[in-house]
């Protein structure tokens, strides 16, 4: 008899994350993270445009807040899995490689937004109004990059037979090893084990909260940053319960995942921000500053406006102006008498 689990096949993994073009190699991790990157500026800015900013906004300010974003993703990545890198066996030169995975949200988000916050001043525009806007597209990314996860056989669960788990297969490298792990190596098709795909858990959850996030905001119209609280309480709520199902090594706090302890005091704070943060939504005015730079008030205030009426009086206007007959009249007799004057004068001189 054919049971349900034969019936419905696992999932399998792909066979190779990387795939090379002469010296240059694709890797599956960052083209996933690439387009999610430019599916958030896209639908950001649209976002944007549509509560009343300036179109391109979104665009300069993921200038600052990418770059800033991915070191502070590797930063806390690094900094909560140190024993990799720069423990008994480890190679601390591998910390910054960056391609090979390994890349932690609450250090992109809180990094990222410094980079943000940066972007916004240098614009003059309000950055909780700007996290509003981009909010269900960061979402929408970070679901697009756990598909990266995929490709590289990482970040998945416990060991399972539920009929949607995931094949982990065997790799093989250039140099003959073999394992899970090699995100390098091609598979050799022998399975190694089933898990839980939690990174595909994380990817659905994320839609469902996008999905979420744009009916609030539709319905309810927030502003001054608690969009953005919403988007990350619920990420932190996806994320607290999925990290519990995974098996991958990771550093502990009293025997529970530091992940699972960050989110949910990262979740405590945004409910706090989002019921203490004003309520309303921005005036569109406040996010178009003029000319899209910053305006200097004081500037403005002492630069004198123009008056059509004292432009005939100024000092370089032409002097070929219209007389008219009586007053050319006056100035010729008055000369005239002026020098008659003068030649009397000259006599009276002559005569002394």
């Amino acid at each position: 008899m054919t049971s349900t689990v034969d019936v419905l096949a696992y999932i399998p993994s792909p066979p190779q994350g990387v795939w090379y073009v002469g010296p240059v190699a694709l890797r599956a991790y960052a083209l996933f993270i690439i387009v999610g990157i430019v599916v958030a500026i896209v639908w950001g800015d649209r976002r944007w445009v549509a509560r009343g900013g300036e179109k391109g906004t979104v665009l300069d300010i993921a200038i600052w807040a990418v770059p800033f974003g991915l070191i502070g993703g590797r930063l806390y990545h690094v900094m909560t899995d140190w024993p990799t890198y720069f423990g008994e066996g480890g190679d601390p030169v591998d910390a910054l490689k960056v391609w090979q995975g390994g890349l932690g949200i609450w250090g992109a988000v809180a990094l990222g937004g410094v980079g943000a916050w940066i972007g916004c001043r240098r614009r003059g525009i309000p950055l909780p109004a700007l996290g509003d806007a981009v909010a269900p597209a960061i979402l929408l990314a970070q679901a697009i990059g756990r598909l990266g996860n995929y490709f590289n056989q990482e970040l998945y669960g416990r060991e399972t037979d539920v009929p949607w788990g995931l094949e982990i297969f065997e790799r093989r490298n250039d140099v003959g090893q073999v394992s899970p792990q090699l995100i390098d190596g091609v598979s050799t098709g022998e399975v190694a084990f089933v898990v839980h795909p939690t990174f595909l858990y994380e990817a659905l959850w994320n839609v469902l909260i996008v999905l979420l996030l744009v009916w609030v905001d539709r319905r309810f119209r927030i502003g001054h940053g608690r969009l953005f609280a919403l988007y990350v309480a619920g990420y932190c709520a996806g994320r607290f319960w999925i990290e519990l199902m995974r098996s991958d090594h990771a550093s502990l706090i009293a025997g529970v995942r530091v992940n699972s302890f960050t989110s949910a005091l990262v979740f405590v704070a945004a409910l706090v921000y989002f019921f203490a943060a004003t309520k309303g939504r921005e005036d569109p005015a406040e996010l178009r500053p003029a000319d899209g730079e910053p305006v200097d008030s004081e500037t403005m205030e002492k630069e004198p406006e123009k008056n059509v009426e004292d432009e005939g009086t100024d000092e370089d206007a032409p002097a070929s102006e219209p007389v008219s007959d009586d007053k050319a009249a006056s100035t010729a007799s008055t000369g005239g008498e002026a020098r008659t004057k003068t030649i009397d004068s000259k006599k009276d001189d002559a005569n002394d």
